[in-house]
């Protein structure tokens, strides 16, 4: 079972966003200890008494035209009752209850989906009269809140995870690779997992999926059982711009953070782009294993070095992680399609090696010695002593220094290139972290 999914709707400058970033504060984990990676401020993780789940902001889709803004909303408020497990519907309190408040709260309120009526803007004890307003909606949870200062945050979070569905920690571990194929719309992600699957129709189950209804596949390779995480279309019709790109992102992203490995699916005539960026950055702030396949390779004309010259543009693209394998396919004829899943097991496989202390500290230290860390402002030297990996699901490489605040990041880059160019890890984001020796 996958970590809940939880949705933050409301009218424009109800507070959704403040309240998106204040919860998304609460995240203390080590993935997010990365410079460099941008952050999307549309998906966040919150923590709360040790609980995870994922929280999705729609602040940033409502379309700036008055005539299709509350019909966006409605269409926003129907398909996130599809993709998540709550939802959490936003009111500003000083304004009051709206007309358009009463239609979605009966939207929310007829589906079978967890939700809160969250009123917004209650700043102080006296403030929090302005939640009568709204029993009229029935809602069972109805908190008044500020998201500005924090007030009744903690009892609304405390009763949400009372409610959220978490995984069963007593649940046996399913130790089977889970891939997904992510990208944008329209660059083939159906056509390569039809071809995947297609390879043996006899032997394809279903597995029944979260809350959410997705619907994972099994696909059994070489006696090898690997699961194709769902990466399906919407099934909700919509007719505004922005609710299509949102949703569709959301589909993406939920699929990568349930993924070991995730095959980023890329035009070959339209090349990487802005969003493909976007979710090679989150792949890599979740560790995530990560390929890059060029699809439809058979409609571009070819030189000779056609692919290099392709391969060498893309990784211009992606910058530092320039460590992520670049294959071209074609999944109408099959081309190099089934070398996707061997290099997808192969990743996996690096993202769990482990280097023995002793090897990484005869390796690496001499190579360290001869270009050491550049001294302090002060001008004292920066010893690296000892290394160790560290991390159960993706490496993490700890190094004890002396003054290890003082190291810069082009140098941490320079020891990561040390760790790839001597051990592998083709494909696999990695951790670099210092602690006093």
């Amino acid at each position: 079972m996958k970590e809940p999914i939880v949705v933050i709707v409301g009218r424009p400058n109800v507070g959704k966003s403040t309240l998106f970033n204040r919860l998304t504060k609460s995240t203390t984990s080590i993935v997010d200890d990365v410079s460099g990676v941008t952050r999307d401020r549309v998906y966040g993780d919150v923590e709360w008494n040790g609980k995870h789940f994922r929280l999705i902001d729609t602040g940033g889709y409502v379309p700036d035209s008055e005539d299709t803004f509350e019909s966006a909303i409605r269409e926003q408020v129907e398909i996130a009752l599809d993709e998540c497990d709550a939802i959490l519907f936003i009111v500003d309190g000083r304004i009051g209850l709206t007309p358009f408040d009463k239609e979605i709260a009966g939207i929310i309120r007829r589906s079978s989906k967890l939700h809160y009526l969250l009123v917004n803007k209650s700043d102080t004890t006296a403030l929090g009269v302005y939640k009568n307003d709204f029993y009229e909606l029935g809602f069972e949870h109805i908190y008044d809140i500020s998201a500005l200062n924090g007030r009744n945050l903690g009892d609304f979070l405390d009763d949400l995870q009372n409610h959220l569905p978490f995984p069963d920690e007593k649940e046996t571990p399913d130790y089977r690779l889970r891939l997904s194929i992510i990208g944008r719309p329209n660059v083939g992600k159906s056509s390569l997992t039809n071809a995947l699957l297609g390879y043996d129709r006899s032997i394809v189950t279903n597995i029944p999926g979260t809350t959410r209804d997705s619907i994972d596949s099994v696909l059994k390779y070489y006696g090898e059982e690997i699961i194709l995480v769902d990466t399906a279309g919407l099934r909700k019709k919509t007719k505004i711009k922005e609710n299509i790109e949102f949703f569709a992102s959301v589909r993406t992203y939920r699929a990568l953070w349930d993924s070991d490995v995730a095959i980023l699916l890329v035009d070959a005539e339209l090349g990487i782009e802005n969003q493909d960026q976007k979710i090679i950055q989150e792949a890599v702030r979740r560790r995530k294993g990560l390929i890059i396949a060029i699809n439809k390779w058979d409609l571009i004309e070819k030189e000779t070095n056609t692919a290099r010259q392709f391969q060498i543009a893309v990784k211009e693209k992606v910058g530092m992680a320039d460590y992520i394998p670049i294959i071209t396919i074609s999944a109408l004829t099959k081309q190099r399609i089934y070398k996707l899943i061997d290099l997808a097991k192969k990743i996996n496989e690096e993202r769990k090696k482990k280097i023995p202390t002793s090897q990484l500290n005869d390796v690496l230290l001499p190579l360290i010695a001869a270009t050491p860390p550049p001294a302090t402002p002060t001008g004292k030297e920066v010893k690296i002593k000892y290394i160790t990996q560290v991390g159960e699901h993706y490496p993490i490489f700890l190094f004890f220094a002396n003054e290890h605040k003082f190291v810069p990041e082009h140098y941490r880059r320079f020891l990561e290139r040390l760790i790839r160019e001597n051990f592998g890890f083709e494909g696999v984001p990695m951790t670099i972290s210092f602690k006093e020796k």
